[in-house]
């Protein structure tokens, strides 16, 4: 069964259809816009338990990856569903890809989408000035700059509270490889495409998560990205997981694999911890 789903569309969304889900979790919008482009769309989640009248609960934003080329918000039901049944309101983004657009337009796209939740944050049950920005992949990418470069989200960057990566590329020049000469090779000033350009003082607590045998995007993108913000004077951790890849490192946020990495259990820790 899961391998003709597999074969049917994306791994991710295959995934999340057959994976069980924590039922603490639940979606509370589907499909809200938060800009006119069909991709610009997301979902949000949050606790069952929840009700009007409840205190406010803190934000995670949650990024997917895809190489900036795809992905799907219905793909990472089983993340977000992760994330409210501990307590937290989730949004769940689309965002525009490649070949359609090119660096910087998922990032507008990403602030855009926070913008959006702290905009709407009451009604959902959030406190807009609480966010935790979590991403996989180019999604990592896609918090990190969010989170180090005041570009894209200026004022509102004060609700950051918190940035997690998970197996993020945070320092990959010179652009050589398909993926990022598609996503990024326009433009003149590559390093300004680089978080670690941006790592300074003043920026939000990083918590970054990697699997030790990721070959997509190498452990050291965290460890350089991290040391960066720890000599700008930021709390900045680097988590290594043993015998994770960059794969396995998004999967074990769902329920059946949580014994191979503490992924969920670390990145819940953080986001409490800095929106305490």
């Amino acid at each position: 069964m899961l391998s003709a789903l597999l074969a049917a569309c994306s791994p991710l969304r295959a995934f999340n259809a057959v994976v069980p889900q924590d039922r603490g979790g639940v979606a509370a919008e589907r499909g809200s816009a938060y800009g006119s482009h069909p991709r610009q769309r997301l979902d949000v989640y949050r606790p069952r338990t929840w009700r009007t009248g409840h205190s406010a609960l803190p934000i995670i934003v949650f990024f997917y990856g895809g190489s900036w080329q795809e992905g799907e918000r219905a793909g990472y039901a089983f993340a977000a569903r992760g994330f409210a049944d501990a307590g937290f309101v989730v949004a769940v983004p689309d965002y525009r890809l490649v070949p359609e657009v090119r660096f910087p337009a998922f990032l507008e796209d990403a602030a855009a989408a926070v913008r959006w939740v702290r905009a709407n944050a009451a009604r959902l049950g959030g406190d807009p000035d609480r966010i935790v920005l979590v991403g996989h992949s180019a999604g990592a990418y896609n918090a990190a700059m969010l989170a180090v470069d005041e570009r894209w989200l200026g004022a509102d960057r004060r609700a950051v509270r918190g940035m997690v990566g998970l197996g993020g590329p945070y320092d990959f020049l010179p652009l050589d490889i398909p993926v990022t000469i598609a996503a990024f090779g326009q433009e003149r000033d590559a390093a300004s495409t680089q978080p670690v350009t941006f790592a300074s003082a003043g920026d939000p607590p990083a918590l970054l998560l990697h699997g030790a045998l990721d070959t997509t995007a190498y452990p050291r993108n965290s460890e350089r990205l991290a040391s960066l913000l720890r000599a700008a004077g930021v709390d900045a951790r680097v988590k290594l997981y043993p015998k994770v890849g960059h794969v396995g490192i998004v999967t074990a946020l769902a329920r059946p694999f949580r014994g191979r990495a503490p992924v969920l259990e670390d990145a819940v820790a953080f986001a409490r911890e800095v929106t305490r």
